[in-house]
């Protein structure tokens, strides 16, 4: 299997705190990566990093074979790479319809654009009943529906979700990590940052554990939801 992302020795600062220390992991193409930590971990900077939302000190980010660590972030958006971040982030007062739209904006594909627009539909209908309701009366689950949404719209062969199970109600959580399942099964590769480490360990093929910037452990899903230091730290009730 090709990787579609390796990054490489990536260091990121804060002014004088170091947030992302030497860190270097790889997304095969067609896999569900990973990242689990604690708050504060680098987890968030290192997808922000990643689609070019902050400036790294040193490293190198390869996507699809090109070093991408200078590309400013809107150019991403054309060559495959779309974030979903934390907190959704859905243009409150323009409608459902109008939030997905502005995920195509980069396309000119107007007949596969009309496609893809049902597709979404299909995978998330509530987003259809909804489809001229402003993003900001949505819930919670619908907005991070409608953000996946958003990003799918631009066609991307690799998505990074950021949280997207952060304050979700149970059910929510099962349905969008369905979701994530489904959307990788048709194709899309998924870098996965999520507290919820059971749930994203259940879905994912490989993983990383960050502390504290650095990545400490890594391996199979499997085998990291099996590491009696993982069970202690990320996955005890």
């Amino acid at each position: 299997m090709a990787n579609l992302l390796e990054v490489k020795n990536l260091n990121v600062f804060y002014g004088v705190i170091h947030a992302v220390k030497d860190v270097s992991f790889t997304v095969g193409e067609g896999e569900i990566v990973t990242l689990i930590g604690a708050n504060g971990a680098g987890k968030t900077t290192t997808l922000q990093t990643i689609t070019g939302l902050i400036k790294a000190r040193s490293g190198e980010i390869v996507y699809n074979g090109e070093n991408i660590i200078s590309t400013p972030g809107y150019k991403l958006v054309g060559r495959g790479l779309a974030h979903v971040p934390e907190g959704r982030r859905v243009f409150a007062d323009l409608s459902v319809y109008q939030n997905l739209m502005l995920g195509a904006y980069t396309r000119k594909d107007r007949s596969g654009m009309d496609e893809d627009l049902e597709k979404i539909y299909k995978r998330f209908p509530r987003l259809k009943e909804r489809v001229n309701q402003p993003a900001g009366t949505l819930s919670g689950g619908e907005q991070q529906m409608l953000a996946m949404g958003r990003a799918l719209m631009s066609k991307p062969k690799m998505l990074l979700m950021d949280e997207p199970s952060m304050g979700l109600s149970p059910i929510y959580v099962n349905e969008i990590f369905d979701i994530i399942r489904s959307i990788n099964e048709d194709g899309v590769t998924v870098l996965l940052v999520e507290q919820n480490a059971n749930k994203a360990l259940n879905i994912a093929h490989r993983a990383y554990v960050l502390e504290t910037g650095s990545i400490v452990l890594e391996g199979s899903a499997e085998q990291l939801m099996n590491d009696p230091k993982v069970k202690a730290a990320y996955l005890s009730e």
